[in-house]
């Protein structure tokens, strides 16, 4: 049995669990912080009772997290507080420290599913037609926009995107998504219009570089820099909602449900490898069609 420390920030094994997630899983700072926080939280919860997290058993775990939950922490804050602690007794195991693990059979509570933000047509139309600079950075970011906007990409995806991954002849694209995956997504005139706006004022750029977005150093756009980008376009646009990436990827996928688009057609266009995942857009339809009762129904 070790010592029980009284400042949790001193425990031995919380401090090698930290170098651990930042040497070798390479978490981001956030992602460390946030253990950080939950564990110490609990290890001077533990401490309190001079208890040694060693030698707690599941129940001492389960009553800690009822307490955590009486005194009104949300469902999604109480699951990531389980996923710290069974982060961090899988560590201990691995580092045989422990035989049994306490936290093993732990169960997240049930998140209530959210509805994906997403842009109206009308929004989407403005975020486009603000853009009306004449220089090759306004023509590159219309591009984009339109781009993941037809073809509902993610942002890697985009970026990723290389010039001989789109026929603006026949109008499509060829997407390489998570592990590699491929698809073909058809796109529009006004996409279709815009890259090629673009690539007319495309700056040279060296022979090794092959995506068709590249950044003012002539390198691969990278995904941060667009997250800047529609973050900026969106505010000059004088969108009140908060614009990302995925915002777009949204409101393909909404829009073309609300229109009546079969489900597995966008599941296909999307990427995802479960239907499950798409149907989320199907609840995002019939809010849609809610709305519109309530505003004209004459009984609404």
């Amino acid at each position: 049995m070790t010592a029980i420390a009284k400042d949790p920030v001193s425990n031995p094994h919380l401090q090698s669990f930290l170098r651990h997630l930042r040497v070798e899983r390479g978490v981001s700072p956030r992602t460390e912080i946030n253990y950080r926080a939950d564990l110490e939280t609990y290890l001077l919860a533990l401490a309190k009772l001079s208890k040694d997290p060693l030698t707690v058993t599941r129940d001492d775990i389960t009553d800690y997290l009822w307490q955590r939950k009486s005194q009104g922490m949300q469902p999604s804050s109480l699951a990531r507080y389980i996923a710290s602690l069974r982060s961090f007794y899988r560590f201990l195991i691995a580092e045989e420290l422990l035989q049994k693990d306490p936290a093993a059979l732990l169960q997240s509570p049930r998140k209530p599913a959210r509805l994906p933000r997403y842009l109206s047509i009308e929004e989407v139309s403005r975020l486009m037609t603000s853009i009306r600079g004449k220089d090759h950075r306004s023509f590159r970011l219309r591009a984009m926009l339109e781009i993941m906007y037809a073809a509902g990409l993610r942002v890697g995806e985009l970026t990723g995107l290389r010039v001989d991954h789109i026929d603006l002849e026949v109008g499509y694209v060829r997407v390489f998504g998570k592990g590699g995956k491929e698809r073909v997504v058809p796109i529009g005139e006004r996409a279709r219009l815009a890259v090629q706006a673009y690539l007319s004022r495309r700056p040279e750029t060296p022979a090794s570089v092959k995506t068709l977005f590249v950044s003012d150093r002539k390198t691969r756009m990278s995904s941060v820099q667009f997250w800047r980008l529609i973050g900026a376009a969106a505010r000059h646009a004088g969108l009140t909602k908060v614009v990302t990436p995925h915002t777009l990827r949204h409101s393909f996928a909404s829009h073309l449900v609300q229109n009546g688009a079969d489900l597995r057609a966008v599941q296909e266009m999307l990427g995802h490898a479960s239907i499950a995942t798409t149907q989320i857009y199907t609840h995002v339809g019939q809010s849609h069609l809610q709305e519109a009762h309530k505003k004209y129904h004459p009984r609404g």
